[in-house]
């Protein structure tokens, strides 16, 4: 597996473990489908699969209402879930090492993006920075789709910048272009 790059600290948890843990518990798909309904979670899938038709990157969403039990008990990070999640999702396999996943934990209004190798070491922490920031701005407002979508914009433009497809070559399409619900 590549190592990913962890493009933004995240702070400490505040609070008791069982708080946080009856946190995350309280949280369901139910959470994630107020947030993202069915004809949004539509959109970003088609946003995500015009996107790849400009370059050879893959870009894969991820939103998760709560933090499994395992991650809560040992006070794992939702930056460490991203970086797990790449892995899971397979973000990190493919051919030029240009897989992003974008991360939301509802339970927490925690956001992640890990980019792999190829494209992070073309795109300089403060473009992450900058991404994350209005990400956090749109997620306040409780536009989750906006903020996803203006993340995959801004990730569409490094890929397309950086691993642009030539005249008549095709993006091979190695992950599903749908958000990945937890």
């Amino acid at each position: 597996m590549t190592s990913p790059v962890a493009p933004v600290a995240h702070p400490p948890h505040a609070g008791s473990r069982l708080a946080r843990i009856l946190r995350h518990r309280w949280f369901d798909e139910r959470d994630t489908a107020r947030a993202l309904n069915a004809a949004a979670l539509g959109r970003l899938e088609q946003q995500v699969a015009a996107s790849e038709r400009l370059h050879s990157g893959e870009i894969r969403l991820c939103v998760e209402a709560g933090l499994p039990l395992s991650y809560l008990w040992r006070r794992a990070s939702p930056r460490e879930r991203a970086v797990a999640l790449f892995g899971k999702l397979r973000v990190w396999d493919t051919e030029h090492n240009n897989g992003v996943l974008i991360y939301l934990l509802l339970a927490e209004h925690a956001i992640e993006i890990v980019a792999d190798r190829g494209l992070a070491r073309h795109v300089p922490q403060a473009h992450w920075d900058g991404v994350l920031a209005a990400m956090r701005e749109a997620f306040r407002a409780g536009r989750f789709e906006a903020g996803l979508a203006a993340a995959v914009q801004a990730v569409d433009a490094m890929l397309a910048r950086h691993f642009p497809l030539a005249a008549g070559q095709v993006n091979p399409n190695e992950l599903p272009d749908e958000p990945h619900l937890r």
